[in-house]
């Protein structure tokens, strides 16, 4: 019978790669991997490690002073403890991106337990509390699809489609001689989102808005 006699010194190094390669399958497996990212890159509902602790992005803005180097602004919230903090990065600085589970959820309903989703893979439905949803709770309907993170079993970010489709509930009636190009004027839609509209648009008009900011995008074509 053949054997193979490996030398100490490479012994010594293959087990240290397959120490790195076991820890990297546990890091995997329990569904966090880290990633070195720009902040720049950075969005709302983005995980990231700092000095060992998650950190859910609640805001991401980038400010670029007229003089001055451009910077990132982060406001979040600590996973372990719910405690908000903001830091401000250069924009190209490197953060380590945390990317725990995301997968695809419907939205079905809300409750005195949250807001239930249903994942579109095995069916099986989790409750999301409101502070992990934030301010994008006009925004959801039913049947909506999402993206969840999910970290230990618990829905900790979620990112939503850019665009929804909402009717204008109130809005100032056209005056005579303004057009498409004049300013935009204050409407409210029907989730109760007060947002900025073309002259031309009307109560009972749909229109297409950003997720982002609630922002005018265009007249739905439905």
């Amino acid at each position: 019978m053949l054997r193979t006699i490996i030398p100490a010194a490479e012994a010594q190094s293959t087990a240290r790669f397959t120490a790195r390669l076991f820890t990297a399958r546990l890091f995997t497996d329990r569904g966090i991997v880290p990633v070195k990212v720009i902040a720049s890159s950075l969005r709302k509902g983005n995980i990231v490690d700092l000095d060992g602790k998650l950190y859910v992005i609640l805001t991401a803005e980038s400010i670029h002073p007229g003089k001055g180097t451009p910077v990132t602004q982060l406001d979040m919230r600590r996973l372990s403890d719910g405690v908000k903090s903001s830091l401000r990065f250069k924009t190209t600085d490197q953060v380590e991106r945390a990317h725990v589970e995301e997968r695809e959820f419907q939205f079905l309903y809300q409750d005195g337990d949250g807001f239930h989703f249903m994942n579109m893979e095995n069916y099986d439905q989790i409750a999301v509390s409101a502070d992990v949803i934030g301010d994008q709770t006009v925004y959801l309907q039913p049947e909506m699809k999402v993206r969840l993170s999910v970290h230990e079993g618990a829905a900790v970010g979620i990112v939503l489609p850019p665009r929804v489709t909402l009717e204008v509930s109130e809005t100032e009636p056209t005056t005579k001689g303004q057009t498409a190009s004049s300013s935009y004027k204050p409407a409210v839609l029907s989730n109760g989102l007060r947002t900025s509209v073309p002259p031309h648009i009307v109560p009972g008009t749909r229109i297409v808005v950003s997720t982002e900011d609630g922002s005018y995008v265009e007249r739905a074509k439905d």
